[in-house]
């Protein structure tokens, strides 16, 4: 039997992150040595102000160490994701990488959209949290809209006469749309009250401002629901990218997986 490949150690990957992220961002080695030295810094100044015995030298100069160990990978992690997401913006398929990402903290983004363009690749995903449905498009704007249009209207056949709101966001770098890095912070900052002026055709008249939340049985009543949409759209993902891979690199690294 052939053995399994060994994993490759938390140093490592951090060390293959960092390479990645250096060829695109120059400025990563200053950032995540000022990050490191900061607390260092910080402590020595107070040891010589309050004049610490040696025993509390030692202790908070460790303390400080591991501070200044933590915000460097925290600034590493977060000039990595910079560079991927800007690696990423503009190319079909994209958005599958932020979304699969947020399966495991109360969303729902299945990998086939619900609705691609074959001659534009245009591409459309439906997903679902505790504050309502998702529909998140890339490309045109206002072929997005039109097929999100359609969406909405398959979508009342499964919630007719429900108070659920849908929320619709375009990916892209052009007018009323939001860019691939700001895509988890969009989506995640949604208001879970549904507003007096809210269009959506599958909102009840409620109450100004009313809270919307779901249940846990709701919503995975609601994904039941959904998922006999999904499995007749018939849809696959986008040919031509990984999007997972860049993600991946740092966010498992980070994780010392």
């Amino acid at each position: 039997m052939a053995d399994k490949p060994q994993k490759k150690s938390m140093i490592k990957q951090i060390i293959q992150v960092f390479q990645f992220t250096y060829k695109e961002d120059k400025q990563l080695p200053w950032l995540c040595g000022g990050a490191l030295l900061a607390p260092i810094v910080l402590g020595v100044v107070l040891g010589i102000v309050f004049k610490w015995s040696i025993l509390g030298w030692i202790l908070s100069m460790v303390m400080f160490v591991m501070l200044g160990l933590m915000f460097a990978t925290m600034m590493l992690t977060r000039r990595a994701d910079a560079v991927g997401y800007r690696q990423l913006e503009g190319r079909m398929g994209a958005a599958i990488s932020v979304l699969s990402n947020m399966n495991k903290a109360g969303f729902s983004f299945p990998q086939e959209p619900v609705w691609v363009d074959p001659r534009t690749k245009d591409a459309v995903w439906r997903g679902t949290g505790y504050n309502g449905i998702y529909l998140i498009g890339e490309g045109d704007y206002e072929r997005v809209n039109r097929a999100m249009d359609r969406q909405e209207h398959s979508i009342k056949g499964v919630t007719a006469g429900s108070s659920i709101p849908v929320y619709r966001i375009c990916v892209g770098t052009g007018k009323n749309q939001t860019q691939l890095k700001d895509l988890r912070k969009v989506i995640t900052k949604q208001k879970s009250y549904v507003p007096s002026n809210h269009k959506n055709a599958l909102v009840a008249k409620i109450h100004p401002r009313s809270r919307f939340l779901m249940s846990k049985r709701e919503l995975a009543i609601l994904n039941d629901r959904l998922r006999t949409l999904q499995s007749k759209s018939g849809y696959g993902v986008p040919k031509g990218v990984d999007p997972n891979r860049a993600q991946k690199i740092s966010r498992r690294a980070m994780r010392g997986r």
